[in-house]
């Protein structure tokens, strides 16, 4: 038997501690399996029972007749680590642990999952949880979960999938897509994610004839490489994946120690990360529930550009609300024909005229995609109202419905025909967005390892003088330099120069007063290096640097994210660089054609591509120089945690880095 098979297809499962009082919660996998017709064979465990629930119980699996495929644990305390040592006699090959009182007790719970884990894997027993409220098979009519969802008279089969990091959503996605008519295939809820996790689940999904469309909820990332990879997977089977990420609002920027660190926070890094991985990310739970019809059988569009939604419409507010929010996330929206944004079929148009309005805008190609309003009339007249967006021609462009009224007759009908169909204008122009912005996945090519500087320390902080000879290594043009030692801080840099104090400990030198630029002779430079090492007494040494100017400032970085790995960025730089927030980001290493895509995408940049007849810089050198900084992610070990250039002068030619800062990993 697979583990696809033992996990979501059992032919017998023992539900170890299951209560004979229906009121419990131990009680409910046995109820549900029953209501639901689950046609395996059902083993209750209970040691001081021989019945539960009209069913012939066992006092332990070691007493239990037959093969079971999976065990369903819900036993306190240190009965779990007895039940998986009596799965592993038993031969059982997969074990649902609910119990809590793990990794999500804190550290001594950690400990004690980390031995219950080790102790599974020598029995050969793959462990779902803990801390898991179990998983349903909708179609297989396998319930084995504690979720209270499942008092549904009948569940919704389908063929979306869903993976959570959060029992709740298991009853919260299942009973939200019944309202609209939308069905599922398989639900999850991976718990603690000790052994069998979000990743490896996406991949056996990926291999699942019965799934089209994977949703996962995420509250963290536990296995960035992992999910990459099953994301790949899924992508070469046909699969969307689609990903809610709670967490937008935190600033894992709190920590951070540089620019890039500030601006390429966790949750910037993570929209990198999806990019990358070529997973859908939504902003909104009712998006995730309602975007598996506009995605099913789609590869990603691949836009070089902002994508154009046609919008036929019966009611103009109505679509005045999603257009409005589309131009939110910069979609165009067109009428080909028209000087209006939108066709406002409002009291003029037949059934047969509105179809074939939508039949023109799907095979036209000014528009990416087709968005149909539908009024008042989808909550009474559902078969008037969505009749004509039934009968269109299927196409490969994606066309999303947006019903203004509360209409579930009509939502259930649009997703028994398998089109997307919304509630709040919201949700369908986040989905629009998403699907939109979906990219295939990145293909990486191998890349040669980067030698470390012999020179250069690989732990400890770095001076800004030591930053530049790393930077240098990478074969990025830097400016001239010495370092000014004392009493007579004797250099040999033609003048005009620059003056900075010089200590690893100086990380954000303009804020500490420890800057000085433009010293036009040596009269002005022992003055000002007097007044700058009195406002900083811990530095004693002085980097001394050629003036120099150009066409704009960018900002280039690098930083290894704790949850997605290292990743590039490039942006307008400068002091004001982190108040802007104009970058763009990639997982590194990034190519030098990678890397002038990301330019493209910094507003702030466009001077140096030519803006309006402006003098247009080397952006061939600049990206030259963020593929460069980028590839201190095969560097051996990774030593950098953050590395950043700020500013990047851009010249007609040439680029300089003027201002280097490095954070070595503790």
């Amino acid at each position: 038997m697979t583990l696809a098979q033992a996990l979501f297809r059992p032919r017998a499962v023992a539900l170890v501690g299951a209560s004979g009082d229906p009121a419990k919660n131990s009680a409910r996998p046995l109820r549900f399996l029953r209501k639901h017709g689950y046609a395996g064979r059902i083993v209750p465990i209970n040691a001081s029972r021989s019945e539960v629930l009209g069913e012939r119980a066992w006092r332990s699996l070691a007493e239990a007749p037959g093969a079971i495929d999976h065990a369903f644990i819900m036993t306190p305390g240190d009965s779990v680590e007895r039940a998986i040592e009596e799965c592993g006699a038993r031969g059982v090959p997969v074990a649902t642990i609910f119990s809590d009182g793990f990794a999500d007790a804190g550290a001594a719970g950690a400990a004690r999952q980390a031995r219950l884990v080790a102790r599974a894997r020598t029995l050969g027993v793959r462990v779902l949880g803990p801390n898991s409220m179990g998983l349903i098979d909708v179609p297989g009519r396998a319930t084995l979960s504690v979720n209270a969802v499942l008092e549904m008279d009948a569940l919704p089969a389908g063929t979306t999938s869903f993976v959570s990091q959060s029992g709740t959503m298991l009853g919260t996605v299942l009973s939200r897509g019944a309202a609209r008519g939308l069905g599922f295939a398989k639900l999850v809820s991976v718990g603690n994610e000790s052994d069998l996790g979000m990743a490896e689940l996406v991949e056996l999904l990926a291999e699942d004839p019965g799934t089209q469309v994977i949703l996962l909820f995420l509250e963290t990332i536990r296995d960035g490489a992992g999910l990459a990879a099953a994301a790949r997977k899924a992508h070469a089977a046909g699969k969307p994946v689609v990903a809610y990420k709670l967490g937008r609002s935190r600033l894992g920027a709190a920590l951070a120690r540089s620019h890039t660190g500030a601006l390429a926070g966790e949750d910037a890094a993570l929209d990198a990360y999806f990019r990358d991985c070529g997973i859908v990310r939504v902003d909104l739970l009712e998006t995730l529930i309602e975007i598996a019809p506009l995605l099913a059988g789609r590869t990603p569009p691949n836009l070089p550009r902002a994508a154009r939604v046609a919008v036929v419409t019966t009611t103009g507010g109505g679509a005045a609300s999603v257009v409005d929010r589309l131009g939110v996330f910069g979609i165009e929206t067109v009428a080909p024909d028209s000087k209006s944004p939108i066709i406002d079929l409002t009291m003029t148009a037949t059934a047969e005229q509105y179809t074939a309005a939508l039949d023109d805008l799907l095979a036209s190609p000014q528009c990416d995609g087709v968005l149909a309003v539908v009024g008042s009339s989808a909550q009474f007249h559902p078969q008037l109202a969505v009749e004509p967006i039934v009968r269109s021609k299927k196409n490969a462009k994606p066309l999303a419905v947006f019903l203004t009224p509360h209409a579930e007759r009509s939502l259930a009908l649009l997703a028994e025909r398998g089109i997307a169909a919304f509630r709040t204008p919201e949700a369908c122009a986040d989905a629009l967005a998403a699907t939109f912005a979906w990219r295939s996945p990145r293909t990486r090519t191998a890349a040669a390892s980067t030698e470390w500087p012999t020179d250069l320390p690989r732990r400890g902080g770095l001076d800004e003088a030591q930053a530049l000879v790393l930077f240098a290594s990478l074969g990025i043009p830097v400016v001239e330099h010495a370092i000014a030692q004392p009493p007579g801080y004797a250099h040999a840099i033609p003048y005009p120069v620059a003056a900075k104090a010089l200590s690893a400990e100086l990380l954000h030198k303009t804020e500490a007063g420890a800057v000085c630029l433009g010293i036009a002779d040596r009269a002005e430079l022992d003055r000002e290096v007097s007044a700058m090492l009195a406002r900083v007494p811990a530095a004693r040494l002085v980097l001394v640097q050629k003036m120099e100017s150009g066409l704009a400032e960018a900002i280039v970085g690098y930083r290894d994210d704790p949850v997605v790995g290292p990743i590039a960025l490039v942006g307008a730089g400068g002091a004001l660089a982190e108040i802007y927030k104009d970058y763009a980001l990639r997982l590194a290493p990034v190519s030098e054609e990678e890397a002038e895509e990301m330019i493209e995408r910094v507003k702030g940049l466009a001077m140096v591509r030519g803006y309006r007849g402006l003098p247009r810089g080397d952006v061939r050198a600049l990206a030259q120089a963020v593929a460069a900084l980028s590839r201190l992610a095969l560097v051996s070990g990774r030593p950098v945690a953050e590395g950043e250039i700020n500013p990047l002068i851009v010249k007609r030619e040439g680029v300089v880095a003027v201002d280097g800062l490095v954070v070595m990993k503790e």
